[in-house]
């Protein structure tokens, strides 16, 4: 395994036991991702993008059963790197703990749903400074946290500290979320769709900001979000997924000069590009997600594949690797018959 790979994830699955029957959600996911760059994990809502990553960092309900061959992090912090098998970790034990916060860190979609609302935003922020450096006094950790929130833009920076969220605006909050989840210098940082309740101009703004953290301090990013315009933003590689599976993954040029799955090629030909001639249509991929309970055998796409043949609707689909690096999950795509 290379040295700059941080995070290696192979053949990740979940099922959630509900009162019907046992249900998969992700199914066999594998991936990389390398120190300083930026995965983005992308798919419909419901598709599995955020079960995948609280699976990793065992964010899960206790319905939730976890398998792996391996789910191996890997930390640059000090001399060698050292590698823990976070699949193997107790999810409430002192290991697991010690990891998310100082090592890997997340950026939760909704800000209301992650600051309560009757504490201040200064105690939020170092909460989590406190609970990993126990020797730390409070006064310490305030002017850490004063300083991330000035590192990240945040104005009159020294009167927000005591406020509470609700007289914050959205593209506050958010930024607030990311000094909880940046405030113990963690390696990596999983952004869970970080923008999706703010407007344009203040998504180019944090998005702006990450990509900054990144340089600076080298961290890697897991990006989740069905907007591919972010993706192409600020991407170095790609996984897009359906119905819980990876069905096509690669290097960002890869997937958007040459996708080669018909999920992905659907997701592209129904985002607006600039440039595009108005009487050009958005094509929109027709059918609707179905209940992951209710799929069997084949691929999981093949309800809404307009090239779906009888081989597609047995078994499991294997990935094939079309080119160095990018693998897609597709039989037509491994016979070459991708226009």
């Amino acid at each position: 395994m290379s040295d700059e790979i941080i995070l290696d994830v192979k053949n990740l699955s979940t099922v959630i036991t509900t009162d019907r029957v046992p249900v998969r959600i992700v199914k066999d996911v594998s991936f990389q991702l390398r120190r300083g760059r930026t995965l983005a994990i992308v798919g419909e809502s419901g598709c599995g993008k955020s079960v995948t990553m609280q699976s990793v960092v065992k964010l899960v309900s206790r319905n939730y059963h976890i398998t792996a061959d391996h789910v191996l992090y890997r930390s640059f912090r000090s001399g060698a790197p050292k590698e823990y098998r976070l699949d193997k970790l107790a999810p409430y034990g002192r290991v697991m703990r010690s990891l998310r916060g100082p090592e890997i860190s997340m950026v939760f979609q909704d800000p209301m749903m992650s600051l309560n609302p009757v504490y201040k935003i200064g105690d939020q922020v170092i909460e989590g400074l406190l609970q990993h450096n126990p020797g730390m006094k409070k006064r310490e950790a305030w002017a850490r946290a004063l300083e991330m929130l000035k590192k990240l833009g945040i104005p009159a920076a020294e009167q927000r500290i005591n406020e509470y969220p609700h007289q914050m605006s959205g593209g506050m909050k958010q930024r607030i979320v990311i000094a909880i989840a940046m405030i113990c210098d963690p390696q990596i940082i999983i952004a869970d769709e970080p923008t999706t309740a703010l407007d344009v101009t203040i998504q180019s703004q944090i998005m702006e900001l990450m990509k900054q953290l990144q340089t600076e301090d080298r961290k890697s990013i897991i990006l989740i979000t069905h907007n591919m315009g972010l993706v192409a933003e600020m991407a170095d590689d790609v996984a897009v997924m359906y119905m819980g599976r990876v069905v096509e993954a690669g290097p960002i040029q890869a997937i958007f000069e040459n996708p080669l799955h018909p999920y992905t090629q659907g997701l592209l030909k129904s985002v607006p590009v600039l440039g595009m001639a108005r009487d050009k249509p958005l094509i929109a991929i027709p059918g609707s997600t179905p209940n992951p309970a209710d799929l069997t055998e084949g691929c999981e796409f093949a309800g809404r594949c307009p090239y779906c043949e009888a081989a597609c609707l047995r078994g499991v689909i294997p990935s094939f690797e079309a080119e160095p690096g990018h693998q897609v999950r597709c039989l037509r795509s491994a016979h070459g018959e991708v226009n």
